[in-house]
């Protein structure tokens, strides 16, 4: 029998959530074992298999266009989707920002900033993503479990990939909520 495919991307996040990962130390080996990692932020696949993967993972909130397209293709490649770490489920820290108005927002970051000279200005290129109210993952496609966590702990994390990867959907209650 093959091995599960897991696939993980990040959105509008610290990176916490991928350093928790990277916490599990040695036992990614036996993560390893039981699945076939593939795409991640930390691996050349940048990109969930066109064929599916059996889980993708994905980290922080959409916060803009780029943001919703990663979740969108996350979600039609991924059998199971889990959104980790609180960024992810609820929106997080990057949802603070949905406080103020987005112009407000982006012409504090790259106009009135102490360290922004007097030619600073609001980037307008096409190419850039369009900015937009911050969602958690599952405010733009379904999610089939939700980790919370500011970061997850590594062992929570860790319990999560090992069930995935056995087939097992992980039940996220009692010692598996606590969080830093």
């Amino acid at each position: 029998m093959a091995k599960p495919k897991i696939s993980t991307d990040w959105l509008a996040g610290c990176a916490g959530c991928e350093m928790s990962l990277l916490d599990i130390d040695e036992r990614i080996v036996q993560v390893a074992e039981l699945a076939d990692i593939r795409s991640t932020p930390i691996t050349d696949l940048k990109v969930p298999d066109e064929s599916g993967v059996d889980v993708g993972i994905l980290t922080g909130a959409v916060n803009n266009s780029y943001n919703q397209e990663v979740a969108e293709r996350m979600r039609n490649r991924a059998k199971c989707l889990v959104a980790l770490g609180d960024c992810a489920v609820f929106g997080g820290v990057v949802a603070m920002r949905n406080f103020f108005k987005l112009e407000d927002s982006l012409k504090r970051a790259y106009i009135e900033t102490e360290s922004t000279d007097s030619a600073g200005m609001i980037p307008t290129d096409p190419e850039l993503a369009v900015p937009m109210e911050v969602k958690a993952v599952g405010e733009v496609v379904k999610v089939d479990l939700s980790v919370p966590g500011c970061p997850p702990e590594a062992d929570v994390i860790f319990y999560v990939l090992a069930e995935l990867a056995q087939g097992r959907i992980p039940e996220i209650k009692g010692d598996k909520l606590h969080w830093h």
